[in-house]
C-alpha cells in the first residue's frame, strides 16, 4: 500500500507523518513519513479496510479509509492536505498527535473509555482542534451515553459553522453521528431527519460521500418501507463500492426484492 501527500496546490508536503491502522479489533499499525515528493509507503499489509492518516505542520490532519488486496496491487491512495484556518481547528503541540493515534487505536479496538482519555486530553492541551469533539462524541455513543454523546456533536457543529476549511464537512458528520444516536435508540424518525440533513450538506462539499444514505437505508427497513431503502442502498453501494459495508449493503438490498 502506497501513496503521497499533497497540500490544496497539489504540491507535495514533504514530511508529513502517515499512519495506517488496520481496522479491526486489535488490528495492525504502520508509520511512515514522506519523502521529498511527498510519497510514502507500506510493506506487508493485510487485506481489508486500513484508516489511512497524514498529519504535517501547518496542515490539517486528514483520514480516508481504503480497501487493500494483499496479492494485487492497490490504486495508490492519495491524502490532500488544507492549510489550517487562523484560529480555528489549530494543533498547539504537535507531540501530542501521539495521543490522538493512541485514542484511535483504542476505539478501533472498543476500549472507549481510554479512548475517551485519550482524546480529552489532547482537545485539553489543543483547545482549537475542535474537530476532535467527534471522537469524544463517538465514544460516548457505544458507552450508550447518548444524551452526553449528542451534546459534544452539538459542540461541534455549532463551532464548525466559523471553520471556513473544514467547517461545512465536520458539521455533516456531526450531524450523521447524532442520526446514529437516535437510531441506536430506536427514534427512526429523528434519526431520517438528522440523516437527510447531513446528506443536504453533505452534497454541498463531498457528493459522493456514502455513509448517510446507508444509515437513511437503515432507517426506512426499520419502518418497512422497503422501496426507499432500496433506493439509498443503491446510492450507498455506487458511491462506496469497496467499503467494509458494501457486501452488507448489497445482502440487504438483495433482501429487499424478494
Amino acid at each position: 500500500m502506497g501513496g503521497h501527500v499533497a497540500g490544496e496546490d497539489g504540491k507535495p508536503v514533504q514530511g508529513a507523518k502517515v499512519t495506517a491502522v488496520f481496522d479491526q479489533p486489535g488490528g495492525s499499525t504502520f508509520e511512515t513519513t514522506t519523502d521529498k515528493k511527498g510519497e510514502w509507503a507500506f510493506m506487508g499489509v493485510g487485506t481489508g479496510n486500513w484508516a489511512v492518516t497524514a498529519a504535517a505542520k501547518g496542515y490539517l490532519p486528514v483520514t480516508v479509509s481504503t480497501y487493500v488486496r494483499q496479492l494485487e496491487k492497490n490504486p495508490k491512495v492519495t491524502l490532500k492536505l488544507e492549510k489550517q484556518a487562523v484560529g480555528l481547528g489549530v494543533v498547539q503541540n504537535e507531540a501530542t498527535f501521539q495521543t490522538l493515534e493512541e485514542g484511535n487505536v483504542f476505539f478501533k479496538d472498543g476500549k472507549y473509555d481510554k479512548a475517551l482519555t485519550m482524546y480529552e486530553d489532547f482537545l485539553s492541551k489543543n483547545p482549537g482542534a475542535y474537530e476532535v469533539l467527534l471522537n469524544i462524541g463517538d465514544c460516548c455513543r457505544e458507552k450508550g451515553k447518548f444524551d452526553t454523546a449528542i451534546q459534544k456533536y452539538n459542540q461541534l457543529i455549532e463551532q464548525s459553522a466559523s471553520d471556513a476549511a473544514m467547517g461545512k464537512t465536520m458539521g455533516a458528520k456531526g450531524l450523521a453521528a447524532i442520526g446514529l444516536c437516535f437510531m441506536k435508540q430506536g427514534k427512526l424518525a429523528e434519526a431520517q431527519d438528522y440523516f437527510k440533513k447531513s446528506i443536504e450538506m453533505a452534497i454541498q462539499i463531498k457528493p459522493d460521500w456514502p455513509d448517510p444514505y446507508y444509515r437513511v437505508a437503515l432507517t426506512y427497513l426499520n419502518k418497512g418501507d422497503n422501496a426507499k431503502a432500496a433506493g439509498n442502498l443503491e446510492k450507498f453501494i455506487k458511491l462506496g463500492p469497496e467499503t467494509k459495508r458494501t457486501a452488507q449493503a448489497k445482502a440487504i438490498l438483495e433482501a429487499t426484492k424478494k
